[in-house]
């Protein structure tokens, strides 16, 4: 089953690191991206530019409206994801917790639709 995990966060509330505590985190991602490429579940994944870069679409009565930045404000934006292929939603759900952003932000695990897994 392949699983989408979602990592949201304030970007307004980005932890501001020391050099070396920048560093210790990197290194976190890094052995998180591994551990989930050598365990054969990793399938995706990618970041996102900040919400400010962010451009919305709408069509409404046959007209397409664009705005500037997200759709919605929240306290969190959608920063990244990570696409698993996992025996079960616990599996999906333990490897969210490694996420190192789980620590100050949330991560939203959902299930991708048996249909579009073609």
């Amino acid at each position: 089953m392949k699983y989408m995990l979602l990592m949201y966060a304030n970007e307004s509330q980005a932890p501001d690191y020391t050099p070396e505590e920048h560093q210790a985190v990197a290194q976190a991602w890094y052995a998180f991206g591994k551990e989930a490429e050598a365990a054969g579940v990793l399938l995706s994944n990618n970041g996102l530019c900040p919400v400010a870069d962010a451009t919305t679409v709408r069509v409404r009565e046959g007209k397409t409206l664009i705005t500037d930045g997200p759709f919605a404000e929240t306290h969190e934006q959608l920063g990244g994801y990570y696409l698993l292929d996992c025996q079960d939603i616990d599996e999906a759900i333990r490897w969210a917790a490694k996420i190192p952003l789980a620590k100050y932000g949330s991560i939203e695990v959902r299930p991708l639709n048996q249909w579009s897994q073609k």
